[in-house]
């Protein structure tokens, strides 16, 4: 791949060809398309199917076109949440790659709704991104497998894609709680406090099963009893904590699935006179302050990867089938997971 190379253009389906197909003229198909009056109903809904077979889009900036505009070099970046740092890093990583490659990143955040998911990739999909990075909160894609058809490139960061192939980066998540776990078990705690996120996402059900392999080859067979989920901002972990905290007889350790549920466990335990050991998923400010220990992880990297597979498809350099990268973690030990169970403290 060079960066002199030209850049492929998707074959898109074309107002024309809607309007063969729904048999009205090219007028009426815009007028149609657009919403106009003097367009039967009858005919507009055969113009809307015929569109929609196509996997025909309305082209946002065709008027820029007209007017000898280059194609796009916009790259739309789908995230769960831009106020999560591991975002912004990722995000910078890949800002930095695509800026050296003449394109330039614009973001959007579906604060992990499905719906404005998907209305937010039709938005960006309509003004003629060049492509999408997405980190996704959907349970499927197949959505998406049309635009894949039509040339579009679709990079997956932190969830894989399901029911779609496409390239992928994602974290080696069961490894990473395997290594929290152990830590703890192997510093003899037993009644361990998880604390996770959405229940439905891909990584915190990861999260979750390499805890639980950790604690079924330990033979401690209740640990679920101290899981509590969808605990997703930081007030909702501070909660959960809280709960946990206030059980008979409590949770000796706490493992808590990322860094904005580590930050309410950082709230709820200030000033705890006897608090649990601690790790997190994820770094997070002060961290290393704080004495936090963490499966910490380069966010940057993964943007960084996104931005060389998307580079590699739009350059043509790249493989026909998806191509995966699983980026490794590992366990920063800090004060914090250094403190023994109560019956072990002398």
């Amino acid at each position: 791949m060079t960066a002199d190379a030209p850049l492929k253009q998707p074959g898109r389906p074309s107002l024309i060809q809607v309007a063969a197909l729904s048999g009205v003229s090219a007028k009426t198909a815009s007028r149609a398309l657009s919403g106009e009056g003097y367009v039967a109903a009858k005919t507009r809904q055969r113009v809307y199917e015929a569109a929609d077979q196509l996997g025909y889009r309305p082209n946002g900036v065709a008027r820029d076109l007209r007017r000898g505009a280059k194609a796009s070099t916009l790259v739309g970046l789908i995230s769960g949440d831009l106020a999560n740092p591991f975002y912004s890093r990722l995000a910078s990583g890949l800002e930095r790659e695509l800026r050296m490659n003449g394109l330039q990143l614009i973001t959007a955040s579906t604060e992990e709704n499905p719906e404005w998911e998907r209305q937010l990739t039709d938005t960006l999909l309509e003004r003629r991104v060049r492509a999408l990075v997405i980190a996704s909160t959907m349970d499927r894609h197949d959505h998406l497998a049309r635009e894949r058809i039509h040339g579009i490139p679709f990079v997956f960061v932190d969830r894989p894609p399901v029911g779609l192939s496409a390239d992928a980066v994602l974290l080696d998540n069961r490894a990473g709680a395997r290594q929290a776990a152990r830590h703890l078990v192997e510093a003899g705690h037993r009644r361990i406090g998880v604390i996770g996120d959405l229940s439905r996402l891909s990584t915190h059900r990861d999260r979750i099963c390499g805890f639980a392999e950790v604690m079924k080859a330990a033979g401690i067979t209740d640990w679920a009893d101290y899981l509590l989920e969808d605990a997703h901002d930081v007030a909702a972990a501070e909660r959960a904590v809280r709960e946990l905290l206030d059980r008979t007889p409590a949770p000796t350790a706490l493992f808590t699935t990322n860094n904005r549920i580590t930050t309410g466990a950082v709230r709820a335990l200030g000033g705890h006179p006897s608090p649990p050991a601690l790790i997190g998923f994820d770094e997070l400010d002060l961290g290393d302050f704080l004495g936090i220990s963490v499966i910490t992880h380069d966010p940057e990297e993964m943007g960084r990867w996104a931005a060389q597979l998307l580079l590699d498809q739009l350059f043509g350099d790249a493989d026909e089938s998806a191509r995966h990268v699983v980026l490794t973690t590992r366990l920063l030990i800090r004060d914090s997971s250094e403190r023994p169970p109560r019956d072990l403290r002398g």
